[in-house]
C-alpha cells in the first residue's frame, strides 16, 4: 500500500519529532508549611525527607530537616523564620547539610551554612 506524499511527509514529521522528543525532566518533593515559630517549621507532604537534609523555603531562607514523623517533618530554620507563613511551599534540595573547610575558613566570617558574612566575596576569592 503506498501513501500519498502528503501522509508521508506528515508521517517523517512524527518520527521526527517523537525521535527528538525531550525525556529528561527533573521532579521536586515539596511540602508545605503547616506552623512556623521559634525557629522551628512544622512541614506537611515531604514523605521521602532524610534527617540533616536541606530544605529551600519559597522565601529563599534554608533549612535542615532533623525532626522526621509519620505526619510532618521538623524543619531548624537557618535564619529568620518571619518571611516563612503557613500554606508557604518547601523544596528539598537533595544534600545533606555539609559546611565547606579549608585554610579558606581560617580567614573568614561564615553563617551556619558556610556561607561568608564579612563583605569580603566568595569563599574561593580568600587566600
Amino acid at each position: 500500500m503506498e501513501f500519498s506524499p502528503r501522509v508521508a511527509e506528515h508521517t517523517t514529521l512524527l518520527e521526527s519529532r517523537m525521535t527528538n522528543f525531550y525525556t529528561n525532566f527533573q521532579v521536586d518533593e515539596i511540602g508545605r508549611v503547616v506552623s512556623v515559630g521559634d525557629g522551628i517549621g512544622r512541614v506537611y507532604g515531604l514523605n521521602e525527607i532524610q534527617a540533616g537534609e536541606m530544605v529551600e523555603f519559597v522565601s529563599g531562607v534554608k533549612g535542615i530537616a532533623l525532626n522526621l514523623e509519620n505526619e510532618n517533618v521538623g524543619i531548624v530554620v537557618f535564619g529568620s523564620d518571619t518571611a516563612i507563613k503557613e500554606g508557604d511551599l518547601v523544596k528539598r534540595t537533595g544534600p545533606i547539610v555539609d559546611v565547606p573547610m579549608g585554610k579558606a575558613m581560617l580567614v573568614c566570617v561564615v553563617d551556619a551554612l558556610g556561607e561568608p558574612t564579612d563583605g569580603k566575596g566568595a569563599l574561593s576569592d580568600h587566600e
